[in-house]
């Protein structure tokens, strides 16, 4: 039966014995309220809400606006997102700064046993990690253990960092004149991260920002802050002091906030052309370094000499991992010469691998982000066929999840 509250509201937990013991009229009374529990849970259930992570505290966002994160193999709305407010983002940059001069004149070697801390703790919990990256992304659950697994690799050089932060001395440039360089930081900068790999990419921004002596303020993509929040916890249990790292969340407002506030000296985007140039404009508009990796997508050509089978393969995977939704995919192969015999051998390889949703086991290629992405996908394909291309496989109409 669960549990249920009593009229004092304390929790009574029930055995069928215990149950069975009780007044006929109690048990009816609480037989009905439990059925009304739990035959309306989906309705009724009240979603967590994503907090902001300021000044080393998780927040409760004051937004009067909010963004529904989906799982995107059932549509369930697994969290609501703020779209924070200016009174929150600039407490966020505020908490950075003054965080910035404790922590630039912080040793590099104190810095680097942080991150010597953290890889281990994402180590520890790299299954939490990979388990929030497919409820919210929908990539496979193996597909989501790599996305921790090469943002780790970072940490890890985070942890090294001493040796890139040396300068350079030339001693006897001209006559009476030698010259050295030092390295230091640059004090508040900014990241901005897209939906596809939620733990990877965030864990390209901060190690590196940070191990270097600056701070930072952090935006997860609002489709994806599970994973981000979790590594903000484990960042601060590592030993990250407060206001060295600040989360905030929100969509253009949010973008345009991190371009324009003075005390951010430096952001570094990834994601997609329209945002990225957009960021990379008004940024450097604003004096700010702008770094800027913006969408892009793979071409092979496939030569007749080629080792057949490992080419294949290769395509495969590189394809149709990730669903497709990395900047490293592969959209258009072309195969030169006898190379094109092999086509129709890329046809079983596609229809060996099982779609559903990511955390299924034997599950090769999970959902899109969302419907929208579902339906860009389709009309590409819808696209080629009108323009006369021959469709081997069609992925078309596809579901992983019924619809409510």
């Amino acid at each position: 039966l669960g549990r249920q509250k009593g009229t004092l509201g304390i929790p009574i937990h029930f055995s069928v014995g215990l149950f069975r013991r009780l007044p006929p009229m109690l048990r009816v009374r609480i037989t009905h309220a439990c059925f009304r529990r739990y035959a309306n849970m989906g309705a009724s259930r009240r979603i967590s809400t994503t907090k902001l992570f300021i000044n080393g505290e998780f927040v409760e966002s004051e937004a009067k606006s909010w963004i529904d994160v989906y799982n995107p193999a059932t549509q369930e709305v697994v969290t609501r997102v703020p779209e924070a407010t200016q009174k929150e983002m600039q407490a966020a940059v505020d908490a950075a700064s003054a965080a910035s001069k404790a922590w630039r004149d912080t040793s590099v070697v104190v810095r680097q046993r942080v991150f010597l801390r953290l890889q281990q703790l994402i180590r520890d919990n790299e299954m939490a990690l990979a388990e929030s990256i497919t409820r919210e992304n929908g990539k496979t659950l193996a597909d989501a253990k790599g996305d921790v697994f090469r943002g780790l690799e970072v940490v890890e050089a985070a942890a090294n960092v001493a040796p890139h932060m040396m300068g350079e001395t030339i001693e006897g440039l001209a006559a009476s004149v030698d010259t050295y360089s030092i390295r230091q930081p640059l004090g508040v900068v900014a990241g901005i991260c897209p939906f596809n790999f939620p733990a990877m990419i965030p864990l390209w921004m901060f190690p590196v920002a940070l191990a270097t002596g600056n701070t930072m303020v952090l935006k997860p993509s609002e489709k994806t802050p599970g994973a981000t929040m979790l590594l903000a916890q484990l960042a601060k249990e590592a030993g990250v002091p407060d206001g060295v790292l600040n989360i905030i969340h929100g969509s253009v407002d949010c973008v345009n906030f991190i371009c324009d506030a003075p005390a951010i000296k430096a952001i570094s985007f990834v994601g997609g052309n329209a945002a990225g140039e957009h960021i990379h404009e008004r940024g450097t508009k604003n004096g700010k370094r702008v770094q800027s990796n913006m969408g892009a997508k793979n071409h092979g050509t496939v030569m007749p000499d080629a080792d057949k089978d490992f080419v294949l393969n290769s395509l495969t995977g590189a394809s149709f991992g990730a669903a497709g939704q990395r900047c490293m995919a592969l959209s258009t192969a072309i195969f030169v010469g006898d190379a094109q015999e092999w086509i129709a051998e890329m046809k079983p390889r596609a229809e060996a691998l099982t779609v559903g949703a990511g955390a299924d086991e034997g599950v090769d290629v999970g959902p899109l982000i969302s419907k929208e992405s579902k339906a860009r996908v389709e009309s590409l394909i819808s696209s080629a066929e009108k323009e006369g291309a021959e469709i081997l496989i069609d992925g078309r109409g596809i579901k992983v999840y019924q619809d409510p």
